[in-house]
């Protein structure tokens, strides 16, 4: 039950680890916003509360479709030869 002097937004308390909290300043001197705003826009997206939220995000919050695996750097699979580039390898007219 809410109180009769809670006329809106409600405060919360969270702990962070020292690592998420420096994170947050980071991302929040990186962005120019507040920490509170970033809080609440994943707060929103995680809870699929907001219209941002992307169809994968969608459905991988219902359970549709597996997440896909986070990025990590791959080790490329193929080593051109010294002096070829990618467009050479490409059959193109306009060239």
């Amino acid at each position: 039950m809410r109180h009769q002097w809670y006329r809106g937004d409600v405060s919360t308390n969270l702990r962070l680890s020292e690592g998420l909290a420096a994170a947050l300043r980071e991302e929040a001197a990186r962005r120019g916003t507040s920490q509170q705003e970033i809080v609440r826009e994943a707060l929103a997206r995680e809870l699929g509360m907001t219209s941002a939220s992307t169809p994968l995000e969608l459905a991988v919050r219902a359970g549709t479709v597996e997440a896909p695996d986070p990025f990590c750097n791959i080790e490329p699979t193929l080593r051109l030869p010294r002096g070829t580039r990618s467009l050479d390898l490409l059959d193109r007219e306009d060239r």
